[in-house]
């Protein structure tokens, strides 16, 4: 198993790629139009356990279309070690799904047996960057892949003396991790604590960003009378994303896998499929922003 999946691409050497992810009631649209779709993201967890029948489905899947595997349970952001049980379940459906890539969350999500039902920002110390380390050495050693590594939307703001783009960057070069960089979740966290968007962005280093995923969110009641963005993946991706995006793809040297994720409230899929248009289009106008800057510096 390592040795295959030791052929898991980690940073693309193609064109840029933009598609969506794999969900039940989204399957008859998205069979139908592989045309529009040139990537599909399952979640591992959907074929777990490893049972012959959900990899049967895995296998007929993969050979019409190529699939990323996403993980959301491994925990990799803690200091408890990933379980070895749990990777190994992970292992079995990447060898069968074999993905252009796998993905996990830089999340917290048990102690000692313990799930916490969700995904969390852990404390942003040097102690959970050691954590997410190890377990992202951990992970790669079993797996026979190093995986990227997503930042997660948080409604509270972790403690500790590091800002999400020092830990994120952190955990990047002590791992060799690439980043699935989701833009709503980075969008989300910078109007929840008073931040600009892109000036997060601007301290992500470009080179390690590999992945993007785009989502849509609505405004909820805060403290305070202030209002914040709860990631639910329920709605339309806004105008800022796509601009994000742009600013990614301009800044980005290597082409990007572009993931559409829509959780529930689904809507009519030519909305789904135009709001991959919308986002080949900001990728088309970064990439000839990108292109223009290099002009003006040479």
């Amino acid at each position: 198993m390592v040795a295959r999946l030791r052929r898991v691409w980690r940073m693309s050497t193609g064109a840029d790629r933009v598609g969506i992810g794999w969900r039940p009631e989204l399957a008859a649209g998205i069979l139908a139009h592989l045309d529009a779709i040139e990537v599909v993201e399952v979640m591992a967890e959907d074929f777990m356990p490893a049972v012959p029948r959900r990899l049967r489905a895995l296998e007929t899947l993969r050979a019409q279309v190529p699939v990323i595997v996403h993980g959301v349970s491994l925990g990799l952001a803690s200091a408890s070690p990933v379980d070895d049980a749990r990777l190994a379940q992970l292992a079995r459906v990447v060898d069968v799904a074999a993905p252009l890539f796998w993905s996990e969350h830089l999340a917290f999500v048990r102690s000692e047996g313990v799930e916490i039902g969700h995904l969390a920002a852990p404390p942003r110390t040097a102690a959970t960057v050691a954590g997410a380390v190890a377990n992202l050495e951990r992970a790669t050693r079993l797996m026979g892949a190093r995986p990227l590594v997503e930042n997660i939307a948080t409604l509270v703001e972790p403690p500790g003396p590091l800002d999400e783009p020092s830990w994120i960057a952190a955990i990047l070069d002590g791992s060799g991790a690439d980043l699935l960089l989701d833009l709503h979740n980075l969008y989300a966290n910078a109007v929840n604590f008073g931040s600009d968007p892109r000036a997060l962005l601007a301290r992500l280093a470009p080179s390690r960003i590999a992945a993007i995923h785009l989502a849509g969110g609505k405004l909820i009641a805060g403290p305070g009378g202030r209002r914040r963005v709860l990631d639910d993946h329920l709605h339309e991706v806004p105008a800022m994303v796509y601009d994000l995006l742009a600013e990614v793809a301009a800044l980005a040297p290597h082409p990007l896998t572009v993931i559409l994720e829509r959780d529930g409230n689904y809507p009519a899929f030519p909305i789904l499929l135009a709001e991959l248009e919308r986002a080949r289009a900001a990728l088309a106008s970064g990439r000839a922003r990108g292109a223009a800057r290099q002009r003006v510096l040479a």
